[in-house]
């Protein structure tokens, strides 16, 4: 078999903690290789193409690019900084020969660095460093440099890999540079650098052809697009395949389309050769990890192991007194076809059915994981209801319960220490590393369950007045650490259903914390606010003030309402009880005990407590 090398290609992976300027990165040598036209008007980050994304700042779906430099195609992979979203970064990593690691010059590496780099360096992928936004106040590349190689030494890189070539740039002015010390210029150095030390793919172009799918897409139009890398040969369209299936089975198919990334479109093409990165059509159940290969050679390609989800919930078609009202795709049938087409493309994603018709368990990789796919599903007109995030446990060969564990990593002002620390270690926290950073912030890594950082966000914002920042790594399974006490304090639930007025509410808010505002239409059972005590209260917040022939002086001055607070979608999955659900509708997100009447319920716990 003869092995070449391809020099008129590359293929890199971005890979970076999130926010550190990756996807920025990429806008700026698509700017400056001549993709857009001169007169063409392009937005900001342009690579994030989803609503979700545009909005929150995020990367959450890889995405595939390229462009020309000296002869030579780079194909460009941006991935998301996200551990929840690490099923995509390990999945596209298989896809390259090498990951441009982008470290934002004041802040260091961070959480997410570790774990992207972590995936590339046991991957074997060669590593480019770029240390970028370093016209940013207070940025220190000299000491991130050091970071980056003691965070290299650390995850256990060969000695190739730790001899890695440095690039400080700043994405946002267009600049790059082998000196830290240079604020002019344009992308030419790092694009050099690309060339110089990433390496091209090797393989066999006369071999049989073989092609592994590491992602999927999908188009109104042809239906599903698988998304590889030719592994060896050429790969032609309309030519017979035999795809590998993951559960051992083969079949014959053919590719009806076939596309190149040019820039950021899909070109139409008739062949391929080893190295190329692809879409194809024509498979309707395509499956990501599967191979496709010559029929006279059928060798399946390995795919890399995907971590498992962590965190399930329930979803569950949406039973509430004002179900139908808001959204369009309401029945079971509709929920469990949409989340079945879900899990074709996010592999880290998993979804079972129970006993319950109405009811669909989903299961990923953390609470952001599962709300990006709730905020998505809403958006796309339906309605339906999901129980408070649990945690997935295993049971060991010894039948230990084990439970997923997580390493907080916080970063907070010195006076905020205390509280930080009271709060974590009451969740079953264990501190493992502490130290005070440059920059004056207290830097904290705490071992802690999964379940105890569920609901926890919100109050950590409250607890440092917005100037923490905490980030989270899964840091594998270890035995059930005992019952943690999470949320301290009831609900306020609604008595009846009506429209709530400002008398009913005036009386209401001394007791707690509301949610909502007067004119809102609310249903017996609904939750309206956080009790300041550890009980659940019933309120009649829909009661009107009696009316009299007499007036005293003065009763009849406007009520002062407390302005209420209103929940983020996170913040309303955190707040939830065990025994309550979260309403989902594409204009509402409604808080309710999964029991909506107060006899029922009461009957329900004295139930529990005999049983």
């Amino acid at each position: 078999m003869a092995r070449e090398e391809r020099k008129n290609i590359k293929n890199i992976a971005i890979i970076a903690h999130v926010d550190h300027g990756k996807t920025t990165l990429v806008d700026e040598m698509l700017h400056q290789s001549g993709i857009f036209r001169d007169n063409e008007v392009v937005q900001e980050r342009v690579m994030d193409s989803n609503d979700l994304e545009k909005e929150r700042g995020i990367t959450i779906l890889s995405k595939n690019t390229s462009i020309h430099y000296k002869d030579t195609k780079i194909n460009i992979v941006d991935t998301p900084g996200h551990a929840d979203f690490g099923g995509e970064v390990e999945r596209i990593l298989t896809m390259v020969d090498g990951v441009l690691l982008v470290v934002d010059a004041f802040e260091g590496c961070m959480p997410q660095t570790r774990f992207v780099l972590k995936k590339a360096l046991g991957l074997h992928k060669t590593p480019l460093v770029v240390v970028n936004k370093i016209d940013r106040d207070g940025a220190r590349p000299a000491e991130v440099i050091d970071e980056v190689l003691d965070l290299f030494i650390e995850l256990g890189a060969d000695d190739d890999q730790i001899d890695f070539p440095v690039i400080y740039a700043s994405a946002r002015e267009g600049y790059s540079s082998t000196d830290p010390t240079v604020r002019e210029g344009d992308m030419r150095p790092l694009l050099d650098a690309i060339l110089k030390y990433i390496p091209s793919p090797v393989g066999d172009p006369d071999g049989p052809a073989q092609i592994l799918f590491s992602s999927l897409e999908y188009d109104d139009y042809v239906g599903r697009i698988g998304v590889g890398r030719v592994e060896r040969g050429t790969i032609k369209v309309n030519t017979p395949y035999v795809l590998c299936r993951q559960d051992g089975t083969q079949e014959n198919v053919k590719f009806t389309k076939m596309y190149q990334f040019e820039g950021l479109k899909r070109v139409a093409c008739d062949s391929a050769e080893f190295g190329d990165l692809v879409s194809i059509a024509g498979i309707a159940d395509l499956n990501i990890g599967e191979t496709a290969c010559d029929p006279e050679h059928i060798e399946p390609l390995p795919f890399v192991k995907i971590d498992e989800p962590t965190i399930s919930m329930n979803f569950i078609v949406n039973d509430s007194p004002f179900a139908g009202r808001e959204g369009k795709y309401v029945t079971s049938r509709n929920l469990r076809d949409r989340l079945f087409k879900e899990v074709e493309t996010n592999v880290s994603m998993r979804v079972e059915e129970t006993d319950s018709m109405d009811t669909f368990k989903v299961s990923g990789r953390g609470e952001l994981h599962l709300s990006i796919l709730i905020e998505t599903m809403r958006r796309e007109n339906y309605e339906f209801q999901v129980s408070r995030p649990q945690v997935i446990t295993k049971t060991d060969a010894n039948g230990k319960v084990l439970e997923p564990m997580e390493t907080a990593i916080v970063e907070v002002p010195e006076e905020y220490v205390g509280a930080v620390m009271t709060k974590l270690c009451s969740r079953k926290g264990e501190m493992i590393n502490m130290d005070t950073r440059p920059t004056g912030m207290t830097h904290m890594e705490i071992k802690i369950p999964s379940r105890g950082l569920i609901g926890y966000r919100s109050e950590f914002l409250t607890d440092t007045n917005g100037n923490g920042i905490m980030n989270q790594l899964f840091a594998g399974y270890e035995e059930w650490h005992g019952d943690i006490e999470t949320r301290s304090r009831g609900s306020i639930v609604v008595h009846e259903t009506g429209t709530t007025t400002g008398y009913g509410l005036w009386n209401t808010q001394d007791r707690g914390r509301l949610f909502v505002g007067p004119g809102v239409d609310v249903y017996e059972g609904m939750i309206v606010g956080e009790c300041a005590k550890d009980e659940d209260i019933v309120c009649n917040v829909c009661k009107k003030k009696h009316v009299t022939n007499t007036r005293a002086s003065g009763s009849d001055e406007a009520l002062k309402l407390v302005p209420p607070t209103t929940l983020s979608l996170e913040q309303s999955m955190e707040f939830l009880a065990d025994d309550e659900l979260l309403e989902v509708t594409p204009k509402s997100i409604r808080l309710r005990k999964t029991i909506l009447s107060k006899e029922l319920r009461l009957k329900a716990e004295n139930r529990a407590k005999k049983g």
